[in-house]
């Protein structure tokens, strides 16, 4: 796990790549890399690429980045794991022509895997990644996220160049790069608690989408390409039984949980006492000779909004002999981290469990480990949400054969009892306009909640606008390639593209690295993926019981008393800490945020503020204190 930077100046330019200039954007992400660091700039001074490391797997200095082949027509800066380096360097071997200078770094695997297949050595990589390659015969660099977008990669192309790192506040040391708000952006952030890639909420600087490449060429052609899509990866698993199909699901996740024990430094487990945290700690202390080390966050006294699983965590570390670690939260150790939150972030990702992440990250590293597995993705591949039923049901309502004129009748009424900020009358309203009901699995403000908070000249800009033009793309390529056209199977597929790269795994990566912490993810290994996502509707839906699948891969491994428990998420108390010390800060934040700026109503905001809606006031916060830190 490291941080990657560089740049590649096009042909006819005047400004050239220094070892200074990369450095000094490099050396903006030293929490993502402390155990070393490293520049390679192209003797013309065209191309530059840095690295910041975290040693991980081959810790000699020979791995060290960035990495040439034998003749140093390729270079390589690479962040993340490629879990099957072992297998892909014996083909390697058995193909001759290449000469290794590591015992068994996974960056060497990635430059000759390049040097023998080209950019569809990715097809074989099986991990989480972001790579940056430069190749001097073809005068092409190549940047590469990986499927599911565990790891962040972000460019800018300005002044005749492109700039490209994992954080963006390196690319904010070119002093080129503006500072802007992307507007459009910051309307799809009101929606959903993130920006939808490729945007991000600064103007000129993007995201490369998950299972993405691009290939910029030193003439300044880029060309982007979808190189994975899961639907182009199903099996259906027609006709074969609900048993056969929990056994499928329980070897693949153990092989997933398997590959990413790999490491040449201490592994741990994020337990929070649910089945996806409880599963992975099982199945990783399956053939252990030592005890796991598992890490849970708690808070100190009781919450209505949010009670505390201690006690479910500690009964699996118990069942599995862990030696487990907790830390109790206060209001004071969210005030203290709010600033670095921020800074951590680059951009908002308006979700309050950044805060609970950070600290269990931070427990981790301080009790000797530097990686730790992590259990996202099963809510999202096996309907484990109770919201989604509720959404789903709402979907079958909308479903029946209403005419639209009818639903529009409906709006109407609604509006009428002053009911149009409710998420009952955005449903209606989505399925007036023929759209699906579900636009992701976090939503923080529906799109009449939205036009009121805009200020009077961004609701005369974006009024003819919805994020719905942010799901469009999404919904063309589920129409058109998924095997099996479910209103569930949307439900997933939108937050495999959305929430999880650009929220979910977003906290994870920014406040795992703001402790220099790697955090990997067995439920999104992608063949997994593609197994849960060949499972029909009907048999995750069985029963209507939420997980219906996986609770019965899982039986047996787990205690059924966590299998069969009431579902609780990895929430934090905001509401209640709202009304104490936090709710002046973010008084104070928000006025300031309002009258320094036009894009928000600032009477409008006060009455969000005002209403006590914890969760909305954060996603407020989160987008002032960003602007003040990072645009003012």
């Amino acid at each position: 796990m490291c941080g990657i930077v560089g740049a590649l100046t096009f042909a006819g330019s005047p400004f050239s790549v220094t070892e200074s200039y990369v450095n000094r954007m490099r050396d903006t992400m030293v929490l993502r890399g402390p155990d070393g660091a490293g520049t390679w700039v192209s003797a013309d001074g065209r191309v530059g690429l840095g690295h910041r490391r975290l040693s991980i797997i081959d810790l000699s200095s020979a791995a060290g980045q960035p990495m040439s082949n034998e003749d140093g027509n390729l270079w390589v800066s690479f962040n993340g794991e490629i879990y099957n380096h072992g297998e892909i360097r014996k083909e390697l071997e058995a193909q001759g022509g290449h000469r290794w200078q590591t015992d068994h770094s996974d960056t060497e695997v990635v430059v000759h895997a390049f040097e023998q297949w080209g950019i569809d050595c990715v097809e074989r990589f099986r991990g989480m990644f972001a790579i940056a390659i430069w190749d001097s015969r073809a005068r092409t660099l190549w940047l590469v996220r990986d499927r599911i977008g565990v790891k962040p990669l972000y460019y800018s192309i300005h002044h005749q160049r492109v700039v490209f790192a994992s954080e963006i506040k390196a690319l904010l040391e070119d002093p080129d790069q503006k500072r802007e708000v992307h507007e459009e952006a910051m309307y799809h952030y009101l929606s959903f608690l993130t920006t939808p890639a490729p945007q991000t909420l600064f103007d000129g600087i993007k995201k490369l989408p998950g299972g993405t490449w691009l290939r910029v060429s030193e003439d300044g052609q880029v060309r982007e390409h979808r190189y994975w899509d899961v639907w182009d990866h199903t099996n259906p698993l027609i006709g074969i039984s609900e048993e056969d199909v929990a056994e499928r699901v329980l070897e693949e996740l153990r092989v997933a949980v398997r590959l990413r024990k790999v490491s040449d430094v201490p592994v741990g487990v994020f337990l929070s006492g649910g089945i996806d945290s409880s599963t992975n700690a099982a199945l990783f202390s399956e053939g252990e000779g030592g005890p796991v080390k598992t890490f849970s966050i708690g808070y100190q006294g009781e919450y209505k909004s949010y009670q505390n699983e201690l006690h479910f965590a500690r009964r699996m570390a118990e069942e599995v002999g862990a030696d487990h670690y907790e830390r109790l939260l206060t209001m004071d150790d969210l005030l203290d981290f709010l600033p670095q939150m921020i800074h951590l972030q680059d951009e908002p990702i308006a979700d309050p469990v950044c805060v609970p992440v950070y600290y269990v990250s931070k427990l981790a590293r301080d009790n000797g480990v530097a990686v730790c597995q992590v259990g996202e993705g099963a809510d999202e591949l096996f309907w484990g949400y109770p919201t989604w039923k509720i959404k789903l049901n709402l979907q079958k309502y909308d479903d029946l054969p209403v005419p639209s004129w009818l639903k529009r009748f409906g709006l109407a009424g609604l509006g009428a009892l002053g009911k149009e900020n409710t998420h009952y009358y955005e449903a209606l309203r989505r399925g007036a306009e023929g759209v699906p009901i579900f636009w992701g699995g976090a939503e923080a403000f529906t799109e009449k909640q939205k036009m009121a908070l805009l200020s009077p000249r961004l609701r005369k800009r974006f009024a003819s606008l919805t994020s719905w033009e942010a799901l469009a793309p999404i919904h063309k390529r589920f129409q058109e390639k998924a095997w099996e056209k479910s209103h569930l199977n949307w439900m997933s597929y939108v937050d495999l593209n959305l929430r999880l790269p650009e929220l979910l795994l977003m906290r994870v990566d920014k406040m795992s690295m703001g402790v220099s912490l790697e955090g990997r993810v067995p439920f999104l290994d992608h063949k997994f993926v593609e197994l849960a996502m060949s499972i029909p509707t009907a048999m995750k839906t069985q029963n209507g019981t939420l997980k219906h699948i996986l609770k019965k891969a899982v039986r047996g491994v787990i205690p059924d008393e966590l299998i069969d428990r009431k579902k609780q998420g990895f929430g934090v108390p905001v509401y209640e800490w709202f009304f104490d010390r936090l709710g002046d800060k973010i008084r104070l934040e928000l006025d300031d945020f309002c009258r320094q700026t036009d894009f928000l109503d600032r009477a409008e905001v006060m009455k969000v503020v005002d209403s006590g809606h914890g969760s909305q006031v954060w996603y407020l916060l989160n987008l002032a204190m960003w602007h003040k830190q990072w645009i003012k």
